[in-house]
């Protein structure tokens, strides 16, 4: 398991690398995302960062505080992360196939996918309650079936 910040960084990368961009939003959908296809395709948890559901959809606390100073403006540069090693070669193919298929699309974009009927956020947001944790087993769950129903 990763810090959040690291994965947050590999996706950072990919996007200077195709003078694109990302904002916080957007980082934050990804990171949760590619968690979630982690846990749904190997059964493991990319980051060992707690995901909450906020009254916004999933969020990871963490790196919400490490992004939070960009507001809605592009993130730039490398967030502090406490791991200096490489990613692993699968941590590294799914964060790239995330990238590749939801990383051009906008934070309201992804975040209607994070927040669709059934999925673990919708399954755990309670109105008007905060910091409730998404467990991994219903993240897993969810991105398990989905892996599933595209075989």
């Amino acid at each position: 398991m990763r810090d959040s910040a690291k994965i947050a960084n590999r996706f950072l990368t990919l996007a200077h690398e195709r003078n694109d961009s990302l904002t916080p939003m957007q980082l934050l959908k990804l990171v949760y995302i590619a968690h979630g296809w982690g846990l749904g395709l190997y059964g493991v948890p990319l980051i060992r960062d707690e995901v909450q559901a906020w009254q916004y959809g999933p969020v990871i606390p963490r790196l919400y505080n490490k992004t939070r100073k960009f507001k809605s403006l592009s993130v730039t540069g490398h967030l502090p992360s406490e791991e200096p090693e490489g990613l692993t070669a699968r941590e590294t193919d799914l964060i790239n196939q995330v990238y590749q298929h939801y990383g051009s699309m906008s934070g309201p974009a992804l975040s209607r996918i994070t927040h669709a009927i059934g999925t673990p956020w919708e399954l755990t947001y309670k109105p008007g309650s905060f910091g409730i944790v998404i467990p991994n087993d219903l993240i897993e769950d969810h991105y398990s079936r989905l892996a599933n129903q595209n075989r």
